[in-house]
Order: C-alpha cells, then sequence, then structure tokens
C-alpha cells in the first residue's frame, strides 16, 4: 500500500487516534483528553476539554525554542516602494504590546474584535494580538463598502474595530476612514472604540471619545500575556457570502485549527521550520488567515505579506522579483493570478530576469484551475504545479497531492486526491453514489477534521440547513464533479452552475477547458442562459492575449467548432462573445451566479465583493450583443 493511502486508510478508520497523534505537535497549555465528540453532529467538538493559545503557538514557542532571531515576517510592498523583515521576537513583542493596548480598551476573552486593514505588518499584529487574548477577530477586507462592513458590525457586535487610515492601490489611495465612519453611523450596533493606524500616505482626522491613534495606544500600553482558551473556543468568525444575501459568519475553532493548520504545512505542503512561504492572497479572505498568518507561524515559517498585485507593479515579473529575492520556496496562490501573468507576458520573458533556483512549488487554489493556465505554468517555472481544493468553510484543503506525505501523479484538471481526514463521496441527487466519471453533488462524510468550521456565528439552524440537511451525514460542498476510476476528483462547477442543456447535464467547467485551450485566449467563463426550447444554453465570454491581432469573430468561430469538437453537438455552444474583463470578487473568483442573472435579465445587484464594477458594464453590452440581458 502507498504512504497516502496508508495515512488516509488511518485517518479514516479512526479519525480521533489519528487527530489525537497529530494534537501532541503542537502547544497545549492542557492536552486534551478526549479528541472528538459527536454526540450532537453536525456540531462536532475537537479536543475539548484542552487548553490552548493560538498566539503562543504562532509566535512564544518559537522565541522559546531557538528561532527568536529567525525572520517571522518579510513585508514586502511594491505599492509604496517598502521591505521590512520582522523576527520572531520582534514579532511576539510587538503583539503582546499591542495585545497590551487593546486589552487596556476592555477587549478580554471571548470578546469580538472587528479588523478592517489593508496588506500592512499591522494587521497581522492585529489579529494575532486578539488571539493572545483569547479575543474573537473577525477581519473584514479592507476598503470593503460601508454598508456591507455595517452588516458585519450589526452581526458580531465587536467591543473594539481596528482599522488605517487607508489602504493603496496601484492608482489611488482608498480612504478607510469615511467608508468605516459611514459604516458605524448605518449600524445599527454602536462600536465604542476605534484604533486607528495612520498611514504616511493619508493622514485621517479622528472622532474624539471614539477614536483612538493606534501609536499612541501602543506607547501607554504594558505587554499582556497570553490567555489560554478551550480547544473548542471560537478563534475567529469569517464572513462569507450567502445566497440570501445574509452573509455567512464562518466560526473557526482554535484548538483545531493549530492542530490541522500545522499538519498540513509540512504533510500537504511539504515545507520545514525555517522555509519561506508565500501565500499571495489577502488577509480579508480565508487563505490569508490560514497561510499568511497562521500555517506558516505555526509552523515555524517565514511567511510573506505582499502588498501588491500580480501584474502592474510595476510589471509582470512582479511575482519572479518576490520569489527570487525572497528565496521562496512554495508559493500559493490563485489561478485568476497566473492567468493574468501568462495574459501579459505568454512567453515568460520576465521569468529569465530572475533566479528561481530556490522555488521547489506552485500551489493553486480558490478557483477552478483549467489545464491550459496549470500547464503554462509547468512549462514555464519547470517545478511541480499543484492544484488543490478548498473552502472558506473548511479552512484548509479537501483535496491535494499531500507532498509531505506521497508525492503522486499530477492530472491535469485535478486537484488530486482527498486529503486525509476528508472522506470524500460523489451522490446524485436522491443521495446515492454515483459510478467512477460520473458527474453528481461532491460531499464529505461527517465528521469533517479538525479545523473546519464549527458553526455560524449567531445562526447555528442555518449551519445545519444550508450545509448538512440535503444530505444526510454529509457535508454539502456545493460543488460538482466526479472521481476518476484512480480515485482522484475533478471538481468541475459550483451545483447551481451545471448547467441542463435539452435534458443533458453539462458542466460549464469542463466547457471553460476547451475555450482556456485556444492558444489567443487567456481567460474565459460559461454561464447557462435560460432557453425556452432547451432548458438553458452555454455562453462563453474570453478575454484574448494581449497582443494578438486576430479579428474576434476568427477567434469565435473558431471556439464554437472547438466545443462542438471536444464536448460535442450535445452542447449546443455556439454563443461566444470577446470581453475585456470579466467580473470578479477581490479573491479572484469569477461572478458567473451576476453574469447568469444579467443574461436572464433577473433582477440582480453589483455585488459587495466585486473587483471592478465596469466589468459588468462590458459584459452586460457583449451579452445583448449575443441576444441577451435584453431588460437590463
Amino acid at each position: 500500500m502507498s504512504q497516502y493511502k496508508e495515512t488516509f486508510q488511518r485517518a479514516k478508520a479512526s479519525p480521533a487516534e489519528f487527530w489525537s497523534e497529530a494534537a501532541k505537535d503542537v502547544h497545549w497549555d492542557t492536552f486534551p483528553s478526549k479528541t472528538l465528540n459527536t454526540d450532537n453532529s453536525p456540531f462536532n467538538k475537537w479536543f475539548e476539554d484542552g487548553q490552548i493559545n493560538a498566539c503562543y503557538n504562532a509566535l512564544d514557542v518559537h522565541v522559546e525554542n531557538g528561532r527568536a532571531d529567525q525572520t517571522a515576517l518579510i513585508y514586502d510592498s511594491p505599492i509604496t516602494d517598502t521591505q521590512r523583515k520582522i523576527s520572531y521576537r520582534e514579532l511576539r513583542d510587538s503583539v503582546a504590546l499591542f495585545a497590551g493596548a487593546i486589552a487596556a480598551e476592555g477587549v478580554s476573552k471571548g470578546d469580538r474584535v472587528l479588523i478592517y486593514m489593508p496588506m500592512i505588518p499591522e494587521a497581522l499584529i492585529a489579529v494575532l494580538a486578539c488571539a493572545r487574548l483569547g479575543a474573537v477577530h473577525s477581519v473584514v477586507f479592507g476598503g470593503f463598502a460601508a454598508n456591507e462592513l455595517a452588516v458585519r458590525i450589526d452581526d458580531c457586535e465587536p467591543k473594539l474595530i481596528l482599522s488605517a487610515s487607508c489602504g493603496i492601490e496601484p492608482a489611488r489611495v482608498v480612504e478607510y476612514k469615511p467608508l468605516l465612519d459611514n459604516a458605524i453611523e448605518l449600524a445599527k450596533y454602536k462600536v465604542p472604540r476605534c484604533i486607528l493606524f495612520q498611514r504616511d500616505a493619508l493622514q485621517a482626522p479622528l472622532i474624539e471619545g471614539r477614536d483612538i491613534d493606534w501609536n499612541e495606544a501602543v506607547s501607554n500600553a504594558s505587554p499582556a500575556p497570553c490567555v489560554p482558551v478551550a480547544s473548542t473556543d471560537p478563534l475567529y468568525i469569517l464572513y462569507t457570502s450567502g445566497t440570501t444575501g445574509q452573509p455567512k459568519g464562518v466560526v473557526r475553532d482554535t484548538g483545531g485549527s493549530v492542530v490541522s493548520l500545522k499538519w498540513s504545512m509540512s504533510n500537504i505542503y511539504g515545507v520545514q521550520p525555517g522555509d519561506v512561504y508565500w501565500a499571495a492572497s489577502d488577509i480579508g479572505w480565508v487563505v490569508g488567515h490560514s497561510y499568511i498568518i497562521y500555517g506558516p507561524l505555526f509552523h515555524g515559517c517565514t511567511t510573506i505579506l505582499y502588498e501588491g498585485k500580480p501584474v502592474g507593479t510595476p510589471d509582470a515579473g512582479a511575482f519572479w522579483r518576490v520569489i527570487s529575492e525572497h528565496k521562496v520556496k512554495v508559493l500559493f496562490t490563485a489561478p485568476t493570478a497566473f492567468r493574468a501573468i501568462k495574459k501579459v507576458d505568454p512567453n515568460g520573458d520576465f521569468l529569465k530576469q530572475y533566479d528561481m533556483s530556490q522555488f521547489e512549488t506552485l500551489f493553486l487554489a480558490g478557483e477552478r484551475c483549467d489545464p491550459d493556465t496549470l500547464e503554462w505554468a509547468q512549462q514555464k517555472l519547470g517545478v511541480d504545479v499543484i492544484d488543490h481544493w478548498w473552502q472558506t468553510e473548511t479552512g484548509w484543503a479537501i483535496c491535494a497531492n499531500c507532498l509531505g506525505i506521497e508525492k503522486l501523479p499530477v492530472v491535469s484538471g485535478s486537484p488530486s486526491v482527498p486529503v486525509p481526514g476528508y472522506d470524500l463521496d460523489v451522490l446524485d441527487e436522491q443521495g446515492n453514489p454515483v459510478a467512477a466519471g460520473e458527474i453528481g453533488a461532491l460531499v464529505v462524510k461527517q465528521p469533517l477534521p479538525p479545523g473546519t468550521f464549527t458553526n455560524l456565528w449567531g445562526a447555528p439552524e442555518r449551519y445545519q440547513s444550508a450545509y448538512f440537511t440535503t444530505f444526510n451525514g454529509y457535508y454539502e460542498t456545493g460543488d460538482a464533479g466526479y472521481v476518476d476510476e484512480n480515485g482522484y476528483v475533478f471538481v468541475m462547477a459550483r451545483t447551481d452552475d451545471v448547467i441542463n442543456v435539452a435534458g443533458h447535464r453539462l458542466s460549464t467547467g469542463a466547457i471553460e477547458e476547451v475555450l482556456a485551450g485556444h492558444p489567443d485566449v487567456a481567460e474565459c467563463a460559461v454561464l447557462g442562459a435560460a432557453d425556452e426550447l432547451k432548458g438553458q444554453l452555454p455562453i462563453g465570454l474570453v478575454i484574448i492575449n494581449d497582443g494578438c491581432d486576430r479579428s474576434n469573430d476568427d477567434i469565435s468561430a473558431e471556439l464554437v467548432k472547438r466545443v462542438r469538437e471536444h464536448i460535442g453537438p450535445v452542447a449546443a455552444f455556439k454563443s461566444v462573445a470577446v470581453v475585456n474583463k470579466l467580473p470578479k470578487t477581490r479573491s479572484g473568483k469569477i461572478l458567473r451566479a451576476t453574469m447568469r442573472s444579467i443574461a436572464d435579465s433577473s433582477n440582480w445587484n453589483t455585488p459587495a465583493t466585486i473587483e471592478d464594477p465596469t466589468a459588468l458594464d462590458d459584459v452586460t453590452d457583449a451579452l445583448k450583443q449575443l441576444g441577451y440581458a435584453e431588460k437590463s
């Protein structure tokens, strides 16, 4: 039996024994005598009688065990032309002092603290200071709209808000303070205090009696010690969009997060303490929580906080510069970042300027990775490119090629195999298992492993109904896909992106693969639009590579032909349009559901998470030219 299969079967056969062993690798104030309690499933409890502190596991334990002078955090900001390296000792001391500052404002164990900050070291300090005190942090993406911020304030009722004067984009400064003030005004729950970090690019006015200057708060503070909390106590709340318009506050527990994230660093990513690990994401998203902040620091790695873009800060070689300068071993980012680089520099010319000899592995996640992007990255980088699949709710990978257990062959289009701890099945609409190669709902048998969400903040009924009711005994991922005869998982689309064309269930992801394989296509999206005759018809929207001088009509005709050849006439694929940009969230996910509503002339609102609202105008115009979006 292979090492992977042996490990997977061990975790499946006895999850309590498997994770109890993993728990020995972290620091506990009180080691748990109970590993797993499933008496009130799906509200399962991991390590419930253990006492632990996440900040101690991220910082103090390394200072006390020989890593005090190792760099913990590299801040690299091409936006401000700034770099800083902060050792474990320096970061521990800064966090302890800031924890003292927020404790002086009355923050203690169990209190919520909302963090609304850009990608600066103070944001990590804020997060870890909350964890140090046992307070529950809720990070909201910096620059989020005031109304959306107000909804989150009302939901988690924070005792304190931590913010900054501004965020900085390549072409503009985003003032946070007016957004924050407006949100506080809109919210029914009134936050008593705000601490604001003033950036050099913008000094924001403070409201007397409510707002406190960050540096003043620190100057008057005394360092605070780590406060042990129950393993089952919340570490953080992270809001993810919900279908009802009301955001879902995903709750992550403390002990399960420490154990699972530390385990994942060596077993999934194949990194060791002291290695430089870079997750090119944002702290407002789950990747930022798990793999900019907690995972690398729990494992004693050096983590990178990057305030920049894949292209334009200053060019398409930005990622290669960071990897080269800081000797990055593993990069984790979204496929959309690589599509952006590929679009601007399809031949990979910028790569030739940098020494990438230290770089070993690229991990991609956050959205489905089309094989064309994966193969381009493999060819240009000459390293392993690993697609893996996980969600805000799970907090870490459901499926991956676990490099630290056994490196398996890479299969294009697949995030590999289920990670030990996740017992994955594919079910039809009636809840019956489907045959290998058949598309169905991807589900995970309970109990979920440690570090996955344990509840929704203030909404336990919604937690149960949204995720655990459709398929009895399973977590419903909301994704559709299949498992092949070799056990490799293929995540094809969200379940509501599986379209029904004249009775045939087709994956939009499979059609996107075909479009992305065209040499002139940089990026694409496929959506199913309502059709009176066939039920739904697929529509393709494509972005063309920079420098391509061929006509859009010729390319569109070739794409229609490709889909007919690769998928077949059953797809009835006839509508394709070239656009300048696709609407995406700030984390890079394409807003397919919104585009589908536009195509169907249904009511829709501009999503709060959208990165560039003008992309919706571009798509709407393209859909109108195809005969859709008539009532928009």
